[in-house]
């Protein structure tokens, strides 16, 4: 028999099983059942329907990781509605390009981003505003918590089809207007299954909030904590004491993060005196993703911190996940040989066919050596871009018809596992010769007077392209690093192929990052290239 895929099934069995027990840890200090979370979700969506919200209208959520959205995204779902995400870091203009792209019936934004959307609500077609703060913002608001005490628990909720849409998920626009990544039931509940194995997740897991919700659905850590009765501990942003603190005073046993939220939790514990207490009384261990992060972190994390490191990868348009480097037949646990397969993106997810293809779209050889680009077909992938029928089409007829085509460059190895050289964007072109700014990076992380870096190409009248870094120093202070960039030049030297070494650097106080900490290096292009004609790579 056939049973609908539906993502309202979470909550619905959360609450069936585990109602009684803590679902959420709020910011605010409250704690809540299943139950409880149940009810205000289901007087959430009361309260839609009141205000006229039907099966396949959109109800924006803006909002950092707090119980709120959890409350108004299953309050959606629950209707029928599409759960559209919203990224807090944005721009006035970004969220009128996105409310008026989705045609946005509704929208529930937090009391410290309700400004931006105030800014723009003229110009939008939203009817619908509501805040968890409502004195404390500007404009007409309805408080959320006064709207679940005035609705009512009752509500309709219609028949679903597993092939509905469910969500929109709209992507950073970096080379243009932001894509709008729709998703169906089918797609979200098959994603959550593969996250609740592949990241081995029990009903008596402590998840912590890291990762943004508005992510991919928080990598589908919306849906597979929930379904699975596990508890959430909310948070309002990155704080690298905060976390420590967190982790040990409510026995986390997972969380996501960055590479970047990596190195940050890595510098604090290095700049304390005394030990730091790493764990509660559960093991933990973290997913990251986003690019490899260095060998140098992956052992900080698993030797100091002594958690396990789950390295994942994956797009907004492919669920995201679709590798893990979680192979530990392939890796001693004992042996730091297990940090240069922890590094690389992995094998494809149950189900999911993960391919790396020529220009032809046919599989390169796996010898670790050739690279092709990513491509992917499964049941986690998008259904297609909101209202852009073209960009559908060509993101997945470019090289191998019906696969999405992920963009990045890729090798394989004999055990068919990835390792991402860099974006098509980011390979640097120097001399008719590919270098990957990837392995620089890595290579430039050994240093320990390097904190951050990003590197990427830079016009060169001799090569055409040359590669340049951006590093933050160890101290933080870009005036006065503690190394020079003769120094760092000659450390380059001593480990890569002449044509590959760095002679360009510039120090900052920071790099360019997204809300999940992956660093824009298309910011640092930009900025590169203003006065050239174009790249050689075309990035």
């Amino acid at each position: 028999m056939e049973k609908p895929l539906l993502v309202t099934d979470f909550l619905d069995r959360a609450r069936r099983h585990y109602g009684d027990r803590e679902a959420v840890v709020a910011t605010t200090g409250e704690r809540y059942s299943y139950d409880e979370l149940g009810d205000r979700a289901d007087r959430f969506a009361a309260a839609l329907q009141d205000r006229g919200i039907e099966k396949g209208d959109r109800v924006a959520v803006l909002d950092p990781n707090t119980h709120y959205h959890l409350e108004a995204a299953y309050g959606s779902f629950q209707t029928g509605a599409i759960h559209t995400p919203l990224n807090y870091r944005l721009t006035p203009d970004d969220f009128e390009y996105i409310l008026t792209d989705a045609e946005v019936d509704a929208v529930y934004a937090d009391y410290e981003y309700a400004e931006k959307i105030e800014g723009v609500r003229d110009d939008v077609p939203t009817t619908t505003f509501v805040t968890n703060d409502a004195d404390g913002v500007d404009g007409e608001w309805e408080d959320f918590d006064a709207v679940v005490a005035d609705a009512g628990a009752d509500y309709d909720r219609p028949e679903m089809s597993e092939g509905d849409d469910v969500t929109i998920n709209y992507t950073s626009g970096t080379t243009g207007d932001p894509k709008g990544v729709v998703r169906t039931h089918r797609t979200e509940t098959l994603h959550a299954y593969l996250i609740a194995l592949h990241q081995e997740l029990r009903d008596d897991d402590v998840y912590l909030w890291t990762l943004p919700m508005f992510h991919v659905n928080g990598w589908g850590h919306l849906y597979a904590v929930t379904g699975m009765g596990a508890t959430h501990v909310c948070t309002r942003g990155i704080d690298a004491a905060e976390i420590f603190e967190t982790v040990a005073a409510e026995d986390v046993s997972y969380l996501c993060g960055a590479p970047t939220v990596l190195n940050l939790l890595s510098e604090y514990y290095g700049s304390e005196d005394g030990d730091l207490t790493t764990t509660g009384d559960a093991p933990v261990r973290i997913a990251t993703a986003g690019s490899a992060p260095p060998e140098a972190t992956i052992r900080t994390v698993e030797d100091e911190f002594g958690w396990y490191l789950k390295h994942v990868y994956g797009a907004t348009e492919t669920g995201p996940l679709i590798t893990t480097s979680d192979a530990r037949r392939l890796f001693d646990a004992d042996d730091d040989a297990r940090f240069s397969v922890k590094k690389r993106q992995g094998l494809g997810y149950l189900g999911t066919d993960v391919r790396v293809v020529d220009e032809d779209g046919a599989d390169v050889p796996r010898d670790d050596e050739t690279i092709g680009e990513v491509v992917v077909r499964g049941n986690q992938v998008m259904d297609r871009y909101w209202n852009k029928p073209e960009a559908t089409e060509e993101a997945f007829t470019d090289r191998r018809e019906g696969y999405y085509h992920t963009g990045d460059l890729a090798t394989v190895d004999e055990h068919g596992m990835l390792a991402i050289q860099d974006r098509k964007k980011d390979i640097i072109i120097s001399g008719g010769e590919n270098i990957s700014s990837i392995e620089l990076e890595d290579t430039l992380y050994e240093h320990d007077a390097v904190s951050q870096v990003a590197v990427i190409p830079a016009p060169s009248e001799e090569w055409g392209e040359t590669p340049k870094a951006f590093v933050v120093p160890s101290n933080g202070d870009p005036e006065n690093p503690p190394v020079s960039t003769e120094d760092l030049t000659a450390f380059c030297e001593s480990r890569l192929a002449g044509y590959k070494v760095v002679h360009r650097f510039e120090f900052v106080d920071e790099l360019p990052t997204t809300a999940t900490g992956k660093i824009q290096k298309y910011e640092l292009r930009e900025e590169e290239w203003e006065d050239e004609e174009g790249m050689v790579g075309q990035g």
